[in-house]
């Protein structure tokens, strides 16, 4: 389930086709100062991030958004399950491979004290993407 006020946001930036500064810190301040409580509200914060242009302070933003979700929130905490590694990795890696799905994942590394191989094969497979990418430029 996504909060009322997350729908509204969301929609708001779908209209906007840009999630500006003013985005980012509302989000940050007013709508999830709590941080993200469901899968499902970290799949659409997820899709905006492949979906549309944004300020440069929103990938930062979602990715302590999303670690903070996948490390601290859901149990045991600090450590990511083949569950919850099958799930992000999943979300992270529809229509690509992003730069911020990559910080993100970076990021949950740092902040764990155990992974699941999945997100070691997500990191794995983007690097190879982008290494393919560089080499076909």
């Amino acid at each position: 389930m996504i909060k009322n006020n997350l729908r509204d946001f969301i929609e708001t930036v779908i209209d906007n086709k840009y999630i500006s500064a003013e985005d980012v810190k509302k989000l940050q301040r007013d709508i999830l100062e709590d941080g993200i409580m469901t899968r499902l509200e970290a799949e659409a914060l997820l899709a905006l991030d492949r979906t549309l242009d944004t300020h440069e302070s929103w990938g930062p933003a979602l990715t302590v958004l999303v670690v903070d979700f996948v490390v601290w929130s859901l149990r045991p905490t600090g450590v990511v399950t083949n569950d919850d590694a099958m799930w992000l990795t999943t979300a992270l890696d529809l229509g690509g491979t992003t730069e911020t799905a990559m910080n993100i994942v970076y990021a949950i590394l740092d902040e764990t004290q155990n992974v699941d191989v999945a997100l070691l094969d997500f990191i794995m497979r983007g690097r190879q993407h982008a290494r393919m990418h560089r080499l076909a430029a």
